[in-house]
């Protein structure tokens, strides 16, 4: 052990089993013949190593940021790290107190109030009531939640959840601060405001530990990085040379065709093509404002029906990977009775609301709450400029930031001078 070290990671590795048991999904008649099939011969569970060999070490005072693609082991990571889940083999060395930000309320409890959490987690960082109190009114400050304090926490908004666990994880003076991407959840205001503290943390000689796909937030945050891949430690050093890796990957990625690449799932279903189509001629680019189809090819390997299967498609940006547009077959109720052993699946994304630019589009498939396969970067979309509001043009020149874009309109009215006086009446009810 050295003892500038707050955080040794040796040989760390994780394993889940997976089993082939469908849940809900299957009917009856399913279950039965399946249970007559497998009599009288045991089904071994599948072997998912979610992490591999995992070895470094973090200073005391060291900002580190981890990246990766979807599914290569960076939120299993965070969670032995704070202590959630144990590991398979190795151990984690951790010098000092921990707080950790993982998921909207963890370590809330929702019948309790804001207050009464707040002390409840200072009580499980083994922290003095007097400490907890001489930070209470910065905790509520940075939270921005001060007329609901004493209000339970399962009323709260995810977003005032997020606030004040935030507020929580770095005010209660922990010396290891982990956060992993649940930031991306809040607003913009409120993102620049958690870098800010975090960078504050830092500058106190604590150690902060970040896992984010928002590249340019590594880079400003970060003093090193290390990039996962497949549950594998693929690159470890300075910053910009763990995003030149991570950005060569994705490169590699993209030159591969689709049956070679990099996945995650249990095979059931493997994706074999991608490619876009506008009335039914395929196409290199999407226009803005105009319909277009997501076209996937599939292959079955499995005998079972897989109703209830779940398919999704998230487009993100391509400098920073914030995902802007879902596209998920549960959120439009949309079921199939029985998936074929080659198939395609088509989704048309009506008036593509993306301005002119290049991104990314992640695919994955589900069913009985197992993925069956996913792939990051299955392909890079490049829209062109096109005239989504009608306005006779494109939003090329307008639009100084990334988004998506909505229809909406806009209207202007004079009010008079008693009405324009009321609204800065504190005893106005809220409107």
């Amino acid at each position: 052990m050295r003892g500038d070290n707050a955080i040794e990671v040796n040989d760390l590795s994780k394993r889940y089993e997976i089993t082939g048991d469908q849940g809900g999904y299957m009917l009856m008649t399913e279950r039965i013949t399946e249970r007559f099939k497998s009599m009288g011969r045991r089904q071994k569970p599948q072997e998912f190593w979610a992490l591999r060999d995992i070895n470094f070490e973090v200073k005391r005072g060291e900002t580190i940021g981890i990246i990766g693609h979807n599914g290569a082991g960076k939120s299993t990571l965070l969670k032995i790290l704070s202590r959630i889940t144990p590991p398979t083999k190795g151990e984690v060395r951790l010098h000092g107190r921990v707080g950790a930000l993982l998921e909207v309320g963890t370590g809330f409890h929702p019948e309790l109030t804001g207050r009464e959490n707040v002390f409840l987690n200072g009580a499980i960082l083994d922290m003095k009531r007097r400490e907890i109190q001489s930070r209470f009114e910065e905790i509520v400050e940075f939270a921005d939640i001060g007329p609901f304090i004493d209000t339970p926490v399962k009323r709260y908004s995810s977003g005032m959840q997020l606030r004040l666990a935030f507020s929580v994880a770095a005010h209660l003076q922990p010396e290891i601060l982990i956060v992993d991407e649940v930031l991306s959840v809040g607003d913009l205001a409120f993102q620049r405001k958690c870098l800010g503290r975090m960078e504050t943390a830092s500058r106190e000689g604590r150690t902060v530990v970040f896992i984010s796909h928002n590249l340019p937030s590594v880079v400003n945050l970060c003093d090193r990085a290390i990039m996962l891949s497949e549950g594998r430690v693929s690159a470890a050093g300075k910053v910009g040379d763990v995003i030149d890796a991570y950005v060569g990957d994705v490169t590699s990625d993209l030159e591969r065709g689709l049956r070679d690449r990099r996945r995650h799932g249990n095979g059931k279903i493997r994706f074999v093509d991608f490619r876009l189509e506008r009335e039914g001629q395929v196409i290199d680019s999407p226009i803005t404002g105009e319909d277009f189809d997501m076209v996937l090819s599939f292959e079955k390997h499995t005998q079972e029906a897989l109703r209830g299967s779940r398919f999704n498609l998230t487009i993100l940006t391509l400098s920073d990977q914030t995902p802007l547009v879902d596209l998920d077959t549960a959120a439009t109720g949309t079921t199939f009775t029985e998936i074929p052993e080659q198939g395609e699946l088509r989704c048309t994304v009506h008036r593509c609301p993306l301005p002119a630019g290049q991104y990314y589009v992640d695919l994955r498939a589900d069913a009985g709450g197992e993925r069956m396969d996913a792939v990051n970067h299955v392909s890079e979309l490049t829209v062109a400029g096109g005239d989504f509001h009608g306005r006779g043009g494109t939003q090329e020149g307008i639009m100084d930031y990334r988004t998506v874009l909505v229809d909406h309109t806009w209207s202007l009215d004079a009010i008079s001078t008693a009405a324009f006086d009321a609204l800065s009446d504190p005893a106005r009810t809220p409107g």
